[in-house]
């Protein structure tokens, strides 16, 4: 089995695949003022989504995480799903979603091979959320999370960006909505961009004020598995669901990067943050050798660099996080 490994020995089984940069939500940290095309560019077809995901299964990757923008806008969004489960190599198929179409459709997404679902809600309160994401759809997505239980998901991941002032003082009521529910609740560290340095400067609050009230009480860390996502996730006898700590700004958190980025425009990125990304488009059309593609993905593993540097204010070029996939 071929490999994806840096130059600093990091290997990669984890797959980041937007599928479009389009959302329906306004939410305040990544696009307050609706989405707003990128000139006229056309997101990955169906057969070139196939064809990526198979050159990165032959290269080692066990887990592929559907992003956007909002990838269940797609209409062809269960063919997708499908078209990846194709590939054996690949354990692990996961959405990342607002959620609003959850209720309707998610036992479709699980029938097509998904296996995961990370939704976001930021806030428990019906009127925060609608000041958050623009959107009144706290109710809605509610249903939703209950719907995929429902469907056979044992759990499900809730991702809530953490806010000062917003939600920061939200912690108790998180914790006993998840004491009898299989729901891991990740908190995620608000990270500048290009567009949303004002909020990042009022808003930012560390993940560490978060971990310290967890373990005063009683919860504790448990070990992560290879494809596992960045976050750090803590246990408690007495709770059903856990806790999980994404904190970018934390002095080492590169240093076990496993996941590496396409955008819907086809583009690897080896970081969330700071390059152009490298172009796999030419490359996936069913004429051109995979071994060509895989090459080129392999190659540009070694531009990689050891660090996003956002703990030294570089943000890089990224203008928001629907633009490659959060």
């Amino acid at each position: 089995m071929e490999q994806l490994v840096d130059a600093f020995l990091r290997k990669f089984y984890y797959l980041r695949l937007s599928i479009t940069d389009v959302c329906n939500f306004r939410c305040t940290y990544c696009l307050p003022d609706g989405y707003r095309p990128h000139g006229h560019q056309s997101f990955l077809s169906l057969p070139e989504i196939r064809r990526v995901s198979r050159a990165f299964a032959e290269l080692g990757t066990e887990k592929i995480r559907l992003t956007g923008g909002e990838p269940t806008m797609r209409r062809d969004f269960c063919d997708i799903i499908a078209a990846v489960h194709e590939n054996p190599q690949i354990k692990k198929i996961a959405v990342t979603t607002n959620g609003y179409r959850m209720a309707r459709e998610v036992s479709q997404w699980k029938s097509a091979g998904l296996t995961a679902i990370n939704v976001s809600v930021d806030s428990l309160d019906p009127r925060q959320f609608y000041a958050i994401t623009g959107q009144d759809k706290f109710f809605q997505i509610m249903r939703g999370i209950d719907a995929a239980f429902e469907a056979g998901f044992n759990t499900v991941k809730v991702n809530a960006v953490l806010m000062k002032n917003q939600n920061d003082a939200s912690l108790p009521a998180f914790l006993h909505w998840i004491q009898h529910r299989s729901i891991q609740l990740r908190f995620i560290e608000l990270m500048e961009t290009g567009e949303g340095s004002d909020i990042f400067h009022r808003h930012h609050l560390s993940g560490e004020v978060i971990r310290r009230q967890l373990l005063q009480q009683g919860w504790q860390l448990r070990p992560r598995a290879r494809s596992d996502g960045p976050a750090h996730v803590f246990r408690h006898p007495d709770y059903q669901g856990e806790i999980g700590l994404i904190m970018p700004y934390e002095k080492n958190f590169c240093q076990s990067c496993n996941r590496l980025r396409v955008s819907a425009i086809g583009n690897l990125h080896l970081c969330l943050f700071g390059e152009q990304g490298i172009p796999l488009r030419d490359l996936l059309a069913d004429d051109v050798s995979l071994d060509a593609l895989k090459r080129r993905i392999q190659g540009g593993l070694g531009h990689k660099r050891e660090t996003h540097f956002l703990h030294q204010g570089d943000s890089g070029i990224t203008p928001n996080l629907s633009f490659i996939g959060g």
